[in-house]
């Protein structure tokens, strides 16, 4: 099942939205920022009570 869910673009600071596959957890892929086209890591993993939970790094951040 793929859900939409809204992040912040690292670099531009833009929001945009990108599909999030909950089938597949631990998950860390790239993706480029639909606006300043730069590469963001995004970070998925569920919670204990099933939440998603989604980060979104630049290349440089730790």
């Amino acid at each position: 099942m793929l859900t939409p869910v809204s992040i912040d673009c690292p670099y531009c600071g833009e929001s945009i939205e990108i599909l999030i596959d909950e089938s597949v957890a631990p998950q860390r892929y790239i993706e480029d920022c639909q606006v300043c086209c730069r590469p963001i890591t995004v970070r998925v993993e569920i919670d204990a009570d099933g939440g998603l939970q989604v980060a979104a790094t630049g290349e440089n951040d730790v």
